[in-house]
């Protein structure tokens, strides 16, 4: 930390309607919670000072997240049981911050932090067959690497790095569920439900909705072990 500023790690989610938020929105609507909880937050030095505050690796539209992280400095010290109890009442039910904790301020940035996210995607359909898509997800695995396009831009992602881990399927009433983890990074991150439509349309199945759940972002040791930031 430095003489005057505090660096408070919140984890919070973003759950049910607000899932549909764009990472802009969620920075600005955890912005006017800080404000609103009356917390003493530090500010940008330059000519367009701003609240200092950092976020973990956004989230793309439509998908929610279970444990997400911000950074907040402060300048005084405030019991972070204290300013957890205010953020919780300043902030939308579906934004609610659920852990603080003050941390280093030498520790890395967030973003640099977090380069694992685990992921549960939902799939609902009748018939759907979980040793089906579990075989039509190894296939997709097994030709090391899948070509996406967004916006008239192709991007190759290598899916022996991106996922580290073989996905997990499991069957339930009305669909399918599958548990994976996908590696973040600045280049930016294949999106488990990208994967997962690819994985679908080998074996002709028409899903009648995906939902995707971000469960985790995680720290990866030097030696390859996964740890939470707080």
């Amino acid at each position: 930390m430095t003489n005057k500023d505090f660096r408070l790690r919140v984890r919070y989610g973003k759950m049910g309607r607000l899932r549909h938020l764009s990472h802009l929105e969620v920075v600005h609507a955890l912005e006017r919670s800080v404000r609103r909880a009356g917390l003493p937050f530090a500010v940008t030095q330059g000519f367009n000072p701003h609240m200092k505050i950092a976020f973990g690796p956004a989230l793309p539209v439509g998908t929610a997240g279970e444990r997400e992280y911000l950074d907040v400095w402060l300048t005084r010290y405030t019991a972070s049981e204290e300013a957890l109890a205010a953020l919780r009442q300043a902030s939308p039910e579906d934004l609610a911050p659920h852990e603080a904790r003050y941390i280093a301020d030498g520790e890395r940035s967030l973003t640099a932090a977090l380069t694992i996210g685990e992921y549960h995607v939902e799939i609902d359909g009748k018939g759907i067959e979980d040793t089906k898509v579990q075989a039509a997800l190894r296939g997709v695995m097994e030709t090391g690497e899948l070509v996406t396009e967004r916006k008239g831009k192709q991007k190759v992602f290598d899916l022996t790095r991106c996922v580290p881990k073989d996905p997990r399927v499991s069957s339930r009433e009305g669909g399918v569920d599958i548990d994976l983890a996908i590696r973040m990074g600045p280049e930016g991150s294949l999106r488990p439900e990208v994967l997962v439509r690819a994985a679908l349309s080998r074996t002709g199945i028409e899903p009648a909705a995906v939902r995707t759940t971000r469960t985790d972002t995680l720290v990866e040791g030097d030696e390859g072990i996964w740890s939470r930031p707080m």
